[in-house]
C-alpha cells in the first residue's frame, strides 16, 4: 500500500511538473467594435509552449478596462458611454508579467435599419440569377 501511495504522489509530481506553459497571450476579437447596452465577448487565447493556442477565459485571464465591467469574458457597455474606445487589458493569472492590452472601438451605427420581411428575402432569392454548374455548360 505504501509503495501505491508513493508512485501516486511521484505521478502527481511529474504530471504538474510537464503541464504545458502559457508563454504569451491574444486577443481574437470576433468583432471590429463595441455595441454599447450589450454584452461584448472579449476572446483572449494563449499560446503554449508547443505551439498550439488555447482559448482562456476568466479562470485564467484577469480582465481590466477602463470603462464598463465584465461578467466572466464579457465586457458590459453603457448605452450612455461617449467615448470612441475602451482599453482593455488582460493579466495571466499564473504569470502576471505577461499581460496584453487593446484599443477597442465603440460602433457607431446605431441599430436602427429595419430588418427585411419574409416576403422581401424570398423575392430577393427567388430573382437571383440561377448559376450554371462547372461541367454542364
Amino acid at each position: 500500500m505504501r509503495k501505491f501511495l508513493y508512485l501516486l504522489l511521484l505521478i502527481t509530481i511529474y504530471n504538474s511538473a510537464s503541464a504545458q506553459k502559457i508563454e504569451s497571450i491574444q486577443f481574437n476579437l470576433y468583432t471590429d467594435s463595441l455595441k454599447k447596452g450589450f454584452y461584448n465577448y472579449i476572446n483572449v487565447d494563449g499560446k503554449l509552449e508547443d505551439g498550439t493556442w488555447l482559448p482562456l477565459d476568466s479562470t485564467h485571464v484577469t480582465f481590466i478596462s477602463d470603462e464598463g465591467f465584465f461578467r466572466g469574458n464579457d465586457l458590459f457597455v453603457d448605452s450612455s458611454f461617449t467615448g470612441e474606445y475602451i482599453r482593455v487589458k488582460v493579466v495571466l493569472k499564473s504569470n502576471p508579467s505577461i499581460t496584453k492590452s487593446v484599443k477597442i472601438y465603440i460602433r457607431k451605427r446605431g441599430f436602427d435599419e429595419p430588418l427585411k420581411t419574409d416576403e422581401e428575402i424570398l423575392n430577393g432569392i427567388r430573382s437571383e440569377p440561377k448559376r450554371k454548374k462547372k461541367g454542364n455548360e
